[in-house]
């Protein structure tokens, strides 16, 4: 089993950025592929980005394509989203997940964090 702890969330402007990190406990993280999804009010989960195991294989969302990345650091059993030229579009809560392959439903991961809260102001 995998805990997932997301953090670096927060308000800033638009056109700035953010590094949310998602820090996981337990001996089997590289075994995981890791993704980022958001949710807005109102709005379904939608995906944003995955990373293989070992991350040397990622996949982003058309809408953060260039602006976002993700990457992983396995001994620091840590996922991070570098998020850059932030939009207003762009609020929501993300979440880190982790699953047995790089998907981009919801339900192809099976364990998930709590969330941390993204604000762009206009």
């Amino acid at each position: 089993q995998v805990q997932l702890v997301e953090s670096g969330g927060g308000l800033v402007q638009a056109g700035g950025s953010l590094r949310l990190s998602c820090a996981a406990s337990g001996r089997t993280f590289s075994s995981y592929s890791m993704g980022w999804f958001r949710q807005a009010p109102g709005k379904e989960r939608e995906f944003v980005a995955t990373i293989s195991r070992i991350g040397g294989i990622t996949r982003h969302a058309d809408s953060v394509n260039g602006r976002f990345t993700i990457s992983r650091d396995n001994a620091k059993n840590t996922v991070y989203l570098q998020m850059n030229s932030l939009k207003p579009e762009d609020t929501a809560v993300y979440y880190c997940a982790a699953g047995p392959t790089m998907g981009r439903g919801p339900r192809e991961y099976d364990y998930w964090g709590q969330g941390t809260q993204v604000t762009v102001s206009s």
